[in-house]
């Protein structure tokens, strides 16, 4: 997925559609020149409704639609016709995404299934003709009920990767390296920093032809939650993964407190990220003797970790295992 193709948050305005006004009118005939009402019902106006798809991964699609407009309802007609309903305006989004309203922020509404659609507007109901007021003491009725007006308004479009585990790091850990030794992605890898500028994901073969997503986060820095770096550009990402896999490298100065300023970032942007499961991976282990590995150990945060090599493949296999049966594990255990 090339870097320019990537989009993962749009501003648009919506428009669902009015409702139609009901009709005045009285029946006509041959034989009968004063008749009564027979005015017809005007049609709701078209919603604007959010549809998930997962052929798709991006919203490189609405990157140039600025403007939504849902189709306006029919106006009712003579011989209690009733309008035509407005068409509804899908919009296809990717699994994972978010839409909030851009003055207040608050979320509006949320999609993580194939197929799942929500009404983000609903169309304006339409007015009763002249019929539904018709009584015994108004035989005549010469009015009838406009059609409500639409719901209009800025909304942002926001993407959160869906994945079982998301590998969280500063720039240069390995993640990348990783994805591409365990899945058929193809990130960018290099030897600086923010090599990956957008989020890769990668199905993770596992025994007996199972499976899991991995997902390739951007790398983070110290003060990310306040905009630093990549910033909050990508840590929403991290939201919507089950399993959070941090990353650091063998040649760390301080490996735990590399792992602290990781955890603080997380916590400082969404505290409730604290809540996932969390593995360590120690990479670039091929760099170091095994005697050295040991000592290491013993210095490490309290947490189930792993020390891999990406380049040499040590441990790759039971990295999957321990992923595997975190993220399997019953949530009490969690």
């Amino acid at each position: 997925m090339a870097s320019s193709n990537f989009v993962d948050y749009v501003k648009v305005f919506c428009r669902s559609g009015k409702g139609g006004g009901g009709s005045v009118h009285f029946y006509r005939g041959r034989a009968i020149p004063f008749g009564g009402p027979d005015g017809g019902n005007g049609a709701r106006g078209g919603h604007v409704i959010i549809r998930g798809n997962s052929q798709l991964w991006t919203l490189l699609h609405l990157k140039y639609t600025k403007h939504i407009y849902a189709q306006d309802g029919g106006s009712g007609k003579g011989a209690n016709q009733t309008g035509a309903e407005g068409q509804d305006y899908y919009i296809d989004v990717p699994l994972g995404t978010v839409v909030r309203d851009a003055e207040t922020g608050l979320v509006d509404l949320e999609i993580t299934k194939h197929g799942e659609e929500k009404i983000l507007m609903a169309g304006g109901r339409g007015g009763k003709g002249n019929t539904h007021f018709k009584s015994a003491t108004m035989q005549a009725p010469k009015f009838s009920q406009p059609g409500e007006d639409a719901i209009e308004g800025w909304k942002i479009i926001e993407l959160k990767i869906l994945a079982d585990v998301a590998l969280v790091g500063f720039p240069n850990a390995g993640k990348s390296t990783l994805l591409s030794v365990v899945s058929e992605a193809k990130p960018e890898i290099a030897d600086y920093p923010f090599t990956t500028l957008t989020p890769n994901l990668g199905m993770v073969a596992y025994r007996e032809k199972r499976s899991f997503i991995m997902a390739d986060i951007p790398g983070i820095i110290e003060g990310a939650h306040e905009g630093r770096g990549l910033g909050l550009r990508f840590l929403r990402h991290i939201e919507r993964n089950s399993v959070l896999l941090f990353m650091v490298p063998v040649d760390s100065e301080d490996i735990k407190k590399d792992f602290n300023i990781l955890l603080n970032e997380l916590k400082m942007y969404n505290p409730e990220l604290l809540d996932k499961p969390r593995l360590l991976a120690i990479t670039k282990c091929d760099l170091v003797e095994e005697d050295a590995l040991k000592k290491l150990a013993r210095k490490l945060p309290k947490l189930p970790h792993i020390f891999i090599s990406a380049h040499t493949n040590k441990n790759i296999l039971k990295l999957k295992d321990l992923i595997w049966e975190t993220i399997n594990q019953p949530e009490e255990n969690q």
